[in-house]
Parts: structure tokens; sequence; C-alpha cells
């Protein structure tokens, strides 16, 4: 967890910095990643508010966390854990499920009471995925700026 809750700190999202860490059987790191704009896209010339036009909020270009490390993965992730600092969404759910991941390890769960949340428990729970809270106290991340 303390590798997605690092990596969640590269996002440039003002409101919702998430990160995810892929690991493999063997307890191997196979994956990370951010939630952010593709990568040829420039963090500058595209919209990062929650508000608005659809086409004026960052939600239709933002890629989430849990897609980046998948598409990052160094190997399969069949029989992997997915480590990420919010539960998924329901989209970011079908992508770990179809890709073989077996359990899922979140830090927090803001969207406990959305369709999306209630969506993704469902199948997560149909597909047998292994679901656990990383316990706040159990983490603790300290780091200096220069």
């Amino acid at each position: 967890m303390g590798v997605a809750s690092l990596s969640a700190l590269r996002s440039k999202d003002p409101s919702t910095q998430v990160g995810a860490c892929l690991v493999n059987e063997d307890k191997r790191i196979i994956g990370i990643g951010y939630n952010g704009l593709p990568q040829v896209l420039s963090d500058d010339e595209f919209p990062w508010v929650k508000d608005g036009n659809f086409e004026e909020t960052k939600y239709p270009y933002v890629v989430h966390a849990e897609a980046n490390a998948i598409l990052n993965a160094t190997q399969s992730l069949k029989h992997a854990t997915c480590y990420v600092t919010l539960f998924p969404c329901h989209e970011c759910t079908k992508l770990l499920i179809q890709s073989g991941v077996k359990e899922l390890v979140y830090k927090e769960n803001k969207y406990e009471d959305t369709p999306s949340h209630k969506a993704a428990l469902r199948m997560l729970e149909k597909a047998n995925i292994v679901i656990r809270q990383c316990a706040q106290e159990d983490l603790k991340i300290t780091y200096e700026l220069d």
C-alpha cells in the first residue's frame, strides 16, 4: 500500500490523487499506476475540475490508477493482488477481473454509496475476488521535498 500511496503523489489531480500497485504471487511489484492523463497529453492543456459540462471536466480525459497499473504491468496479472488507495470504480473493476487479479486491498472508499461502487462490489463478489481494507493506522508514510 505504501507504493500505491507514493504513486498517488504523482497525480496532478487537485481533488483526488489515486495510486495502484500490482503484486504477483511472489510478492514482487509487477505494475504501478496513478490517475492522470494519457501519456502524450499535457496536464496543463486539459481541465482538472469536477463540475461543469462533461468535456470541460477531468472525467473524459483521466486514466484511472488501476488501468494505468494494468497497462504498465511487466507480466501476467493472473492471481495478482491490487493495492489501491481508493476503492475501484465499476470500470476499473472490470479490468481487474479480466486481467486475472484475485485480491483487492484498498485504503479508502469515499464513494461507498454510489451505484458504481455497488456494481463493482457485486462483480468482485461474483468473481470470488478477496477484498480487504488496509487499516489506516497500519500505513504511515513520511517524506520531505527539497
